[in-house]
């Protein structure tokens, strides 16, 4: 059977590849091949600016044709390499082996065990994979963030001033303002967005076991801790300084946790906003074709906001399995971390295409403002937390208890008894004045 979006095992990759197909780019295979090969070329290149000694006669404007190798890198390239894999049995060294051939064609065939000088495949992936998932991000998934933020903060705005009873343990409560609840999850996804870039990328390189060991013995006079920073740093990574053969993977997992926390919010998000939907607090814009249930004709399901509740879950499972594992190795090398590696742009896919799902299910929000007045109308009981402070405040005895026992009885609390109350209290009439106008309108306080 042929792979096609209907006979993809992922659904990421089948009913879902149009949405997240921009993804690719950085967490394919293909992708994977090329920032190696970036790697490894610009790894060259920094020797040669160095210079070492048997490459400081190499032109400068050989790196043009150099940098084309992954800067014009095609299917076709990725297809050959992965045809010299299945001869090494080693993606690493195919890459290698793929460079050589390069090289011959630029007649640098003298140069060419200079290629992979004293590396080990860690150097490579360890760094080609923090560069990806950097590029990944900031091209891809943040910006898609900041829309919702966007989105966000144009909603927050446009209901400022709409008061809307509140539900603390799934009762009515004080009652707030619809723009402020909005803003609620704008700041938190602010300041959890504001935190990601002081997680640094980190990238490993320092030989087989972290130690640079083959650089040393090839060229003692050499400070290569330096050369790497310097390299690394180049490539807008930072390097771990103390390592195993492989990254630590901490600012890593640190990363991603950030990430889960965004996610969680937004979990939180679509929650809220179902709920207001299955209150009525909002209608959903629909189009004219679309059906909502296939048996009830009348129904409008709030499946964008169920679509992405569910896939920022299974981004977040993915997110924290990742980060749990990546940063346990045993002793200096083991190889779980490479199979588990393959899979970091998986969440970020389901991350990815829930915000979409998120991003559809705001912009289709309508208010249903008469419904919201309805709610607020039903229940003048939440005024009683006003009334019994500024009776507090008037030094009256015993307020709450007056109004726990006024709230509390069968009788439904409307604006007519909150006000006979009122006018049998035993206070200054300006103070009932006060206690008058107040009304779960407009008792939402900042």
């Amino acid at each position: 059977m042929e792979l096609h979006p209907l006979t993809a095992i992922s659904p990421i990759d089948g009913r879902y590849w149009k949405k997240v197909q921009n993804l690719s780019e950085y967490f394919s295979e293909y992708a994977l091949i090329r920032f190696r090969l970036q790697v490894e070329i610009e790894y060259f290149i920094a020797l040669c600016i160095y210079p070492l000694p048997a490459l400081k006669n190499i032109d400068p404007i050989v790196f043009i044709d150099l940098r084309k190798i992954y800067q014009d890198f095609s299917e076709q390239d990725a297809l050959e390499i992965k045809n010299i894999e299945a001869t090494t049995n080693h993606d690493i060294k195919a890459v290698e082996y793929f460079i050589k051939g390069k090289f011959d064609d630029l007649g640098l065939s003298d140069y060419k065990e200079f290629v992979h000088f004293a590396l080990t495949s860690q150097d490579i992936n360890n760094t080609a994979i923090p560069l990806s998932l950097k590029f990944g991000l900031e091209r891809v998934y943040y910006p898609i963030l900041q829309d919702i933020a966007v989105q966000l903060d144009i909603l927050a705005k446009t209901w400022d001033e709409v008061p809307m009873l509140a539900r603390t343990h799934g009762q009515p409560a004080s009652p707030t303002k619809l723009g402020k609840e909005i803003r609620v999850f704008l700041d938190r996804l602010e300041n959890q967005y504001a935190l990601l870039p002081q997680i640094p990328y980190s990238a490993k390189f320092g030989g087989a076991t972290g130690n640079f060991n083959a650089h040393k013995v090839a060229y003692p006079k050499v400070d290569w801790i330096g050369f790497a920073n310097d390299f690394i740093e180049s490539l807008g990574l930072q390097r771990s300084q103390i390592t195993t053969q492989i990254e630590h993977y901490d600012n890593l997992a640190a990363l991603l946790d950030n990430l889960r926390r965004l996610n969680i919010i937004f979990i939180d998000l679509s929650r809220d906003i179902w709920q207001y939907i299955s209150l009525n607090y909002f209608k959903q814009k629909i189009k004219a074709n679309e059906v909502g249930s296939s048996a009830m004709p009348h129904k409008v399901n709030p499946i964008d906001f169920e679509n992405a509740e569910g896939n920022f879950g299974v981004a977040n499972a993915l997110f924290g399995h990742l980060a749990e594992k990546l940063p346990i190795s045993r002793l200096q090398r083991d190889l779980t971390d490479s199979t588990v590696l393959r899979n970091l742009g998986v969440p970020i896919a389901h991350s990815l295409l829930a915000c979409h799902s998120l991003l559809k299910g705001l912009e289709k929000l309508e208010l249903n403002q008469e419904v919201i007045n309805q709610d607020l109308q039903e229940n003048w009981a939440v005024v009683a937390e006003a009334i019994q402070t500024i009776l507090r405040r008037e030094n009256y005895p015993k307020p709450y208890e007056a109004l726990k026992s006024l709230t509390r009885t069968s009788e439904k609390i409307t604006s007519e008894l909150i006000q006979n109350f009122i006018q049998t209290l035993d206070i200054k009439d300006t103070v009932k004045e006060e206690l008058l106008a107040i009304t779960p309108f407009n008792y939402t306080g900042y």
